[in-house]
């Protein structure tokens, strides 16, 4: 009991700092900058356009309603909260820590904090077994989604780091142009869309993926091959899910290593 306690004020400290840390970090904006300027500071392509970032703030309500509904008493010894809810912690303090490393220009260190984010994220997916398990409605909109989105954003989040970054270490490519890459990354992007449409069919993430997609076209509306791939992989994106969806026959054949 005093362990569950000690869990639920925990998250909601932690919660409070990757909130507050993140509001900061634009409301000031910390060192000058605000999050996307430094962002866009970057010659990098595997970067949406602005208003893709705006998902933020839905990621941001789910978090704070995550936090509340583990904090009630009467989910103090919930399973599924107790096999979350440490892992949910340390990704606060890995999201708070990434924007005060990226604000303040220690960049090789935003990308540790966001692969911690990353591991958490998905160490919470599994053992929640998001896309597979069954959850009321209220767990539904107030762990399985919240987690789902958030995990979704972060995996794009933490390509568009690893190029920042690289960028930033004034790496050139290795010959390989930076569409080019980007027509690589989005290609690795539609495996993992593949990968989670046929085992878990889980809508939330899917349609972020699709969403982050979209985004990075608009972006570049003046380069027609990257206009044309972004809008390409969401649209692959929105039919593998539909694929998932409407042919759950196929999509639990593939699971378990079975066509016809």
């Amino acid at each position: 009991m005093k362990n569950d306690v000690l869990r639920q004020f925990v998250v909601i400290v932690t919660a409070v700092f990757a909130l507050v840390s993140n509001g900061l970090a634009n409301a000031l904006p910390l060192n000058g900058r605000n999050t996307g300027e430094i962002s866009d500071s970057f010659n990098v392509f595997f970067v949406p356009a602005g208003y893709v970032f705006a998902i933020w703030g839905v990621i941001y309500i789910g978090m704070a309603a995550y936090t509340l509904y583990q904090a009630l008493p009467a989910q103090r010894a919930n399973p599924r909260l107790r096999r979350s809810g440490w892992l949910f912690a340390l990704a606060n303090l890995a999201n708070g820590a990434w924007i005060y490393f990226w604000h303040y220009g220690l960049y090789e260190f935003s990308l540790l904090t966001m692969f911690g984010l990353l591991a958490a994220l998905i160490t919470i997916y599994l053992r929640l077994d998001i896309g597979k398990a069954s959850f009321s409605q209220t767990e539904k909109w107030l762990v399985s989604i919240p987690f789902s989105i958030y995990l979704g954003w972060i995996t794009v989040a933490t390509i568009a780091n690893i190029t920042a970054v690289l960028a930033y270490l004034g790496w050139d490519g290795g010959g390989v142009s930076g569409e080019t890459w980007t027509l690589i990354l989005l290609a690795a992007g539609l495996v993992i869309a593949l990968l989670m449409a046929y085992t878990r069919s889980d809508s939330a993430y899917l349609l972020v993926l699709a969403w982050s997609f979209v985004g990075i076209s608009v972006r570049w509306l003046e380069l027609p091959m990257l206009n044309i791939a972004g809008f390409t992989s969401a649209a692959l994106v929105i039919a593998l899910l539909a694929a998932s969806r409407f042919f759950p026959a196929t999509r639990l054949a593939l699971r378990h290593g079975r066509t016809r």
